[in-house]
């Protein structure tokens, strides 16, 4: 497939599709007229990539990783060394930490709008249900 329907299939621009395969994370072929050609497997392989760069991985570890990685052939990679592992295990443990940092600060900011709602709730009259409305009838 053309880079085009690449860029459509895997919903990434055209542009970054180039930038991978300056960098190592992406190959095509070349038909006769020097299009780029790529396999099936390579839809696959941009989704992994961009599922990486979400995970905070740069490039450079990315390009390490991929070889690791099975695609869409399912065939299997050998490439995995204990170095990489100890790597991934580390990347893993910072995500772990910002994620944990983050329910920290959201466990944070709901507590400030708890206690900012409180305030904010109108006064209930007495015979009257939490919307403020009369829950006893007025006597004439």
């Amino acid at each position: 497939m053309r880079i085009g329907e690449l860029a459509r299939r895997s919903g990434v621009s055209e542009r970054s599709l180039r930038y991978y395969e300056a960098n190592g994370l992406l190959r095509a072929e070349r038909t006769p007229g020097g299009h780029r050609d790529y396999g099936e497997w390579a839809v696959d392989r941009v989704i992994s990539i961009q599922a990486l760069y979400a995970a905070g991985l740069n490039s450079k570890k990315i390009a390490q990783l991929l070889p690791c990685m099975r695609d869409g052939d399912g065939t299997p990679s050998e490439s995995a060394t204990p170095r990489l592992v100890d790597e991934l295990t580390a990347e893993r443990g910072r995500l772990d930490r910002m994620i944990a940092d983050l329910i920290r600060s959201r466990d944070v900011l709901d507590g400030i709008i708890n206690t900012a709602s409180t305030g904010l709730e109108p006064p209930t009259l007495p015979g009257a249900n939490a919307g403020g409305q009369r829950t006893e009838p007025v006597s004439a």
